[in-house]
């Protein structure tokens, strides 16, 4: 799940990720500002769920998958998807 939180003063919009994935012991997000190089390590809760919290610039679009135990990759349910250049698809985050 995606949740988006705008503020009117500023230029950026905080964006928190929250995924449920009980198998996997790893989260992280790879591609937002598209940086595919350096991931967002998410914070695994007690529940099992992960999360993590970045700012992003207001009117932008960013793909993303998330990448759990370092070799699956997933997408976003919550938001569009978007081919990619693997045959695959990414999530597709619109702010």
């Amino acid at each position: 799940m995606v949740q988006k939180t705008y503020y009117k003063t500023k230029d950026y919009c905080k964006v928190k990720f929250t995924v449920t994935n009980n198998d996997a012991e790893t989260l992280a997000i790879l591609g937002l500002n598209s940086d595919w190089e350096n991931l967002i390590s998410m914070k695994k809760k007690k529940d099992g769920s992960f999360f993590a919290e970045v700012t992003l610039p207001k009117n932008s679009k960013h793909e993303f998958r998330y990448l759990a135990n370092e070799q699956l990759w997933l997408n976003e349910p919550s938001v569009e998807s978007i081919p990619n250049a693997f045959g695959e698809a990414n999530s597709l985050l619109s702010l």
